[in-house]
């Protein structure tokens, strides 16, 4: 059974960083891309980060140049390095596993796994 535990959230000022953390175990890590989703209240769930088992990543377009997601094989573990945070930033953040990284028409894509973490939430006061 695969678990995936989230650490790393909480209240910040904008324009402040965070450094979200998903250890994961049950599963063969090295072999899962995994992606990072967010959700703030009254708004559908979305993708703000995934990387494939090589480190190729994609992010979406709110977040370039802000967050960087990285992985340690050796860890089991997915971050999420947060700067320059901004109110609109705030949200339930996820770490999703066992999903795959593809790549069509000229741009990579992530489909989602079936594992999920219990989320970390993140406010960025302005």
């Amino acid at each position: 059974q695969v678990q995936l535990v989230e650490s790393g959230g909480g209240l910040v000022q904008a324009g402040g960083s965070l450094r979200l953390s998903c250890a994961v175990s049950g599963s063969s890590f090295s072999l899962n891309a995994m992606g990072w989703y967010r959700q703030a209240p009254g708004s559908q769930r979305e993708l703000v980060a995934a990387i494939g088992n090589v480190g190729r990543t994609i992010y979406a377009d709110s977040v370039k140049g802000r967050f960087t997601i990285s992985r340690d094989n050796a860890k089991n573990t997915v971050y999420l390095q947060m700067n320059s945070l901004k109110p609109e930033d705030t949200a339930a953040y996820y770490c999703n596993a066992g999903g795959g990284l593809g790549y069509r028409s000229g741009s990579r894509y992530y489909t989602e796994g079936s594992s999920w973490g219990q989320g970390t939430q993140v406010t960025v006061s302005s």
